[in-house]
C-alpha cells in the first residue's frame, strides 16, 4: 500500500469503497479451497485469513480517522504493522463459516462506509477537517485494500498443486 496521495476521479466514494469490499469478497469465495501455503507478495506473505483481516482493519482505521476529524480529535496513528505480521490465525484454514463471517464483517463495514460518505456534502469530502487526505482520496485510496485479496488471488481453478 502507497502513501502517495491517492489519485481520485468523478465516481462516488461510497460506491469505490463498496465496489472494492464486493471485489474482495468475490475473490474470497474461492478461498475454501486453499491448500494452507502461504502466498508471497514482495516481502510479504498472504493468506486468506490474513487478507480478510487486513482489508477489514485498513477500513476500521480509516473510519476511526475520518470520525475523529469530523468530531474535531485528534487522531490516533496505527501502531501495529499488521501486514507485516502473520498470526498463527492467519495460517488456519479458511472454512465456509470463516467465508460466512467475512461476507458478514465485510458487508456492515460497506455499509457503515456508505452511510459515512453519503452523509458527507461535496465540500466535506474535498475540504476535509483536520490534518491528512480528503475523505475522497481516503476513499480512494481504501480501494488498494483489494491489493491484500488479490495477493491470495482467485483460487477457484487451483487444485491442491499449490
Amino acid at each position: 500500500m502507497s502513501d502517495e496521495i491517492p489519485t481520485t476521479d468523478d465516481r462516488e466514494p461510497a460506491l469505490v469503497v463498496s465496489l472494492m469490499i464486493d471485489y474482495v469478497l468475490d475473490l474470497a469465495a474461492t478461498w475454501t479451497t486453499w491448500d494452507g501455503h502461504p502466498v508471497r507478495a514482495g516481502d510479504r506473505i498472504y493468506t486468506p485469513h490474513k487478507a480478510i483481516r487486513r482489508v477489514a482493519d485498513h477500513l476500521i482505521d480509516h473510519l476511526a480517522e475520518v470520525d475523529a476529524r469530523l468530531a474535531g480529535n485528534p487522531t490516533i496513528p496505527d501502531r501495529w504493522h499488521a501486514s507485516a505480521s502473520t498470526t498463527p490465525g492467519d495460517l488456519a484454514p479458511f472454512t465456509d463459516q470463516d467465508l460466512d463471517e467475512a461476507k458478514s464483517r465485510l458487508t456492515r463495514l460497506s455499509q457503515i462506509w456508505t452511510n459515512r460518505l453519503s452523509a458527507l456534502t461535496l465540500d466535506q469530502l474535498d475540504r476535509s477537517p483536520g490534518a491528512g487526505w480528503t475523505f475522497r482520496q481516503i476513499a480512494f485510496h481504501l480501494a488498494g485494500s483489494a491489493y491484500y485479496a488479490d495477493a491470495v488471488g482467485d483460487l477457484s481453478a487451483v487444485g491442491s498443486d499449490r
